[in-house]
């Protein structure tokens, strides 16, 4: 079985991350689910992967340029699993750990220097520790760990496997 090219994976690679994106927009659009501050994040993870795959398909670098995009896979990717743990985290707490509710991601935007910003999104809020939505009983953000984290160890092979 032949395996095909690199720019190809990546490609489909970008072509994952924006279906990952079509969802998200969907269920804001359509089912009515706001997503919270670490859902912003999680989805500009997606965004930043999929421009990382998107750029290296049409690139279709050689072994060092493989190396490089490899490496930036594993950030966006990372952030994003790393974001995502940490809104399980926040939706399997007890009830009485989770964390009042919190003003909303524009507001702190808009009124916070960009380190206090940051810092009080990722402490979380009431509204990421709620579950809104499941698919085979795992949340959202729960998805978004396998994948990103699915879609990362295949881009990290895919960038440096020999040509």
């Amino acid at each position: 079985m032949t395996v095909p090219s690199k720019r190809l994976l990546n490609l489909a690679g970008f072509l994952a991350c924006m279906a990952m994106m079509g969802f998200a927009l969907y269920a804001q659009y359509v089912l009515l689910l706001d997503p919270c501050p670490l859902c912003v994040f999680q989805r500009i993870a997606t965004i930043l992967l999929g421009l990382v795959f998107l750029v290296a398909g049409l690139h279709d670098p050689g072994k060092v340029g493989g190396r490089l995009y490899a490496l930036l896979v594993v950030v966006a990717a990372g952030f994003g699993v790393g974001v995502a743990s940490w809104h399980v985290h926040l939706q399997n707490l007890p009830a009485d750990k989770v964390p009042s509710c919190g003003p909303g991601f524009e507001y702190i935007m808009d009124n916070f220097a960009l380190f206090d910003a940051l810092g009080l999104i990722f402490q979380g809020s009431g509204e990421c520790a709620e579950v809104v939505w499941r698919l085979m009983s795992l949340s959202m953000p729960t998805w978004v760990i396998i994948g990103l984290g699915g879609l990362g160890v295949a881009g990290i092979w895919n960038n440096l496997r020999a040509s």
